[in-house]
Protein backbone atom coordinates (compact mmCIF):
# COMPACT_ATOMS: atom_id res chain seq x y z
CA UNK A 1 0.00 0.00 0.00
CA UNK A 2 1.64 3.29 -1.30
CA UNK A 3 0.23 6.39 -0.67
CA UNK A 4 1.07 9.82 -1.98
CA UNK A 5 -0.41 13.39 -1.75
CA UNK A 6 0.56 15.49 -4.88
CA UNK A 7 -0.26 19.19 -5.08
CA UNK A 8 -3.02 20.05 -8.41
CA UNK A 9 -2.04 22.57 -10.99
CA UNK A 10 -4.53 23.96 -13.75
CA UNK A 11 -3.59 21.16 -15.57
CA UNK A 12 -4.85 18.39 -13.33
CA UNK A 13 -8.37 20.39 -13.94
CA UNK A 14 -9.97 17.97 -15.96
CA UNK A 15 -8.99 14.81 -13.53
CA UNK A 16 -10.09 17.45 -10.58
CA UNK A 17 -13.64 17.86 -12.16
CA UNK A 18 -13.99 14.06 -13.33
CA UNK A 19 -13.12 13.26 -9.30
CA UNK A 20 -15.17 15.95 -7.76
CA UNK A 21 -18.07 15.13 -9.69
CA UNK A 22 -17.95 11.42 -8.62
CA UNK A 23 -17.12 11.67 -5.16
CA UNK A 24 -20.13 14.22 -4.73
CA UNK A 25 -22.43 12.15 -6.25
CA UNK A 26 -21.40 9.18 -4.25
CA UNK A 27 -21.50 11.06 -1.20
CA UNK A 28 -25.01 12.71 -1.82
CA UNK A 29 -27.07 11.22 -4.54
CA UNK A 30 -29.66 9.49 -2.46
CA UNK A 31 -30.46 12.25 -0.40
CA UNK A 32 -31.08 14.80 -2.74
CA UNK A 33 -33.09 14.99 -6.13
CA UNK A 34 -31.42 14.10 -9.14
CA UNK A 35 -31.96 17.84 -10.55
CA UNK A 36 -30.85 19.47 -7.61
CA UNK A 37 -27.42 17.68 -7.93
CA UNK A 38 -27.39 18.29 -11.55
CA UNK A 39 -27.72 22.20 -10.98
CA UNK A 40 -25.46 21.93 -8.47
CA UNK A 41 -22.05 19.51 -10.18
CA UNK A 42 -22.33 21.99 -12.92
CA UNK A 43 -22.40 25.33 -10.83
CA UNK A 44 -19.60 23.94 -8.61
CA UNK A 45 -17.35 21.70 -10.85
CA UNK A 46 -17.42 22.80 -14.53
CA UNK A 47 -13.99 23.81 -15.49
CA UNK A 48 -14.22 27.47 -15.57
CA UNK A 49 -15.23 27.24 -12.08
CA UNK A 50 -12.43 24.51 -11.01
CA UNK A 51 -9.93 26.82 -13.40
CA UNK A 52 -10.71 29.65 -11.32
CA UNK A 53 -10.42 28.13 -7.81
CA UNK A 54 -7.04 26.21 -8.73
CA UNK A 55 -5.63 29.82 -10.01
CA UNK A 56 -6.75 31.73 -6.75
CA UNK A 57 -3.24 31.70 -4.56
CA UNK A 58 -5.53 31.47 -1.30
CA UNK A 59 -6.84 28.22 -2.37
CA UNK A 60 -4.87 25.08 -2.81
CA UNK A 61 -6.48 21.09 -4.21
CA UNK A 62 -4.35 17.90 -3.13
CA UNK A 63 -5.23 14.48 -4.85
CA UNK A 64 -4.46 11.30 -2.82
CA UNK A 65 -3.44 8.58 -4.56
CA UNK A 66 -4.07 5.32 -3.45
CA UNK A 67 -1.13 3.03 -5.18
CA UNK A 68 -0.76 4.95 -7.57
CA UNK A 69 -4.05 6.05 -8.55
CA UNK A 70 -6.15 9.04 -7.87
CA UNK A 71 -8.62 8.28 -4.40
CA UNK A 72 -9.89 11.40 -3.72
CA UNK A 73 -8.74 15.01 -2.86
CA UNK A 74 -8.27 17.80 -0.72
CA UNK A 75 -9.45 21.53 -0.95
CA UNK A 76 -8.24 24.10 1.47
CA UNK A 77 -8.64 27.95 1.85
CA UNK A 78 -7.08 31.03 3.21
CA UNK A 79 -7.82 34.98 3.71
CA UNK A 80 -10.72 35.83 0.86
CA UNK A 81 -11.21 32.36 -0.74
CA UNK A 82 -12.74 31.46 2.40
CA UNK A 83 -16.43 30.37 1.81
CA UNK A 84 -17.43 32.16 5.07
CA UNK A 85 -15.88 35.31 6.95
CA UNK A 86 -13.71 33.21 9.66
CA UNK A 87 -10.44 35.70 10.04
CA UNK A 88 -7.42 35.98 9.03
CA UNK A 89 -6.30 33.08 11.56
CA UNK A 90 -8.26 29.96 10.40
CA UNK A 91 -7.63 28.21 7.87
CA UNK A 92 -10.66 26.82 5.94
CA UNK A 93 -11.19 22.99 4.57
CA UNK A 94 -13.70 23.35 1.75
CA UNK A 95 -13.30 19.56 0.64
CA UNK A 96 -12.07 16.09 1.64
CA UNK A 97 -13.50 14.04 -0.60
CA UNK A 98 -12.34 10.21 -0.73
CA UNK A 99 -13.83 8.21 -3.49
CA UNK A 100 -15.68 5.30 -2.30
CA UNK A 101 -13.77 2.44 -3.15
CA UNK A 102 -10.56 3.48 -1.11
CA UNK A 103 -13.03 4.24 1.96
CA UNK A 104 -11.68 2.76 5.32
CA UNK A 105 -7.63 3.41 3.88
CA UNK A 106 -6.87 5.75 6.30
CA UNK A 107 -6.95 8.49 3.00
CA UNK A 108 -9.66 11.33 5.04
CA UNK A 109 -7.03 11.03 7.83
CA UNK A 110 -4.21 11.57 5.79
CA UNK A 111 -5.88 14.72 4.06
CA UNK A 112 -6.68 15.91 6.96
CA UNK A 113 -2.97 16.00 8.49
CA UNK A 114 -1.95 17.37 5.30
CA UNK A 115 -4.45 20.36 6.04
CA UNK A 116 -3.16 21.06 9.44
CA UNK A 117 0.16 21.01 8.15
CA UNK A 118 -0.45 23.83 5.62
CA UNK A 119 -2.30 25.60 8.39
CA UNK A 120 1.33 25.10 10.50
CA UNK A 121 2.87 27.02 7.45
CA UNK A 122 0.68 29.23 7.08
CA UNK A 123 0.84 30.02 10.99
CA UNK A 124 -2.82 29.71 11.01
CA UNK A 125 -3.97 28.83 14.61
CA UNK A 126 -7.51 27.22 14.21
CA UNK A 127 -9.14 25.25 11.08
CA UNK A 128 -12.76 25.08 10.15
CA UNK A 129 -15.12 23.59 7.60
CA UNK A 130 -18.51 22.90 6.96
CA UNK A 131 -20.56 19.59 7.30
CA UNK A 132 -23.76 18.62 6.30
CA UNK A 133 -25.71 18.16 9.69
CA UNK A 134 -26.55 14.60 7.67
CA UNK A 135 -23.52 13.26 7.04
CA UNK A 136 -22.90 11.35 10.11
CA UNK A 137 -20.12 9.70 8.88
CA UNK A 138 -18.54 12.77 8.48
CA UNK A 139 -19.21 14.70 11.53
CA UNK A 140 -18.26 11.57 13.94
CA UNK A 141 -14.99 11.51 12.05
CA UNK A 142 -14.11 15.35 12.45
CA UNK A 143 -15.53 14.31 16.27
CA UNK A 144 -12.92 12.31 16.15
CA UNK A 145 -10.13 14.07 15.07
CA UNK A 146 -11.02 17.09 17.72
CA UNK A 147 -13.49 19.62 15.52
CA UNK A 148 -16.25 20.52 17.82
CA UNK A 149 -19.85 22.20 15.97
CA UNK A 150 -18.84 26.07 16.57
CA UNK A 151 -22.26 27.02 14.50
CA UNK A 152 -23.93 26.12 11.47
CA UNK A 153 -24.60 27.68 7.61
CA UNK A 154 -26.85 27.63 4.66
CA UNK A 155 -25.88 25.60 2.15
CA UNK A 156 -28.07 25.43 -1.35
CA UNK A 157 -28.40 22.18 -3.10
CA UNK A 158 -29.54 23.27 -6.49
CA UNK A 159 -33.32 25.18 -5.13
CA UNK A 160 -32.81 22.96 -1.67
CA UNK A 161 -32.08 25.14 1.64
CA UNK A 162 -30.02 22.62 3.75
CA UNK A 163 -27.72 23.04 6.97
CA UNK A 164 -23.88 22.66 7.00
CA UNK A 165 -22.67 22.41 10.74
CA UNK A 166 -19.43 24.86 11.39
CA UNK A 167 -16.58 22.40 13.06
CA UNK A 168 -13.54 23.97 14.46
CA UNK A 169 -10.37 22.65 15.42
CA UNK A 170 -7.55 24.75 17.56
CA UNK A 171 -4.51 24.13 16.30
CA UNK A 172 -1.98 25.65 18.95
Amino acid sequence: MVINIKKCTLEDSRELREISHETYNETFKHHNSAENMNVYLERAFNLMQLTKELSNPSSQFYFVYFNNEVAGYLKVNTDNAQSEEMGDELLEIERIYIRNKFQKQGLGKCLLNKAMEIAMECKKNKIWLGVWEKNENAIAFYKKKGFVQTGAHSFYMGEDEQLDFIMTKTLI
